[in-house]
């Protein structure tokens, strides 16, 4: 799908020789996969402490 974007030539020729990436393309997919990835792990964090845990689990079990 081609898409026309006005990017910040500054900011995206700092990613790609960042990312080591060859294209502008590839850099600019990246970058969206790393913010979808980043955003998908916030919502797993908001549910740290609201979970319920089973009470009979030996995690000590698991060490050995």
């Amino acid at each position: 799908m081609a898409t026309n974007l006005s990017i910040d030539t500054d900011l995206l020729d700092e990613a790609l020789r960042i990312s080591g990436l060859n294209t502008k393309k590839d850099t600019v997919n990246q970058a969206l996969m790393e913010f979808v990835q980043r955003r998908k792990q916030r919502e797993i964090i908001d549910f740290f402490g609201k979970l319920p845990c089973d009470e009979n689990y030996n995690y000590k079990k698991g060490r050995k």
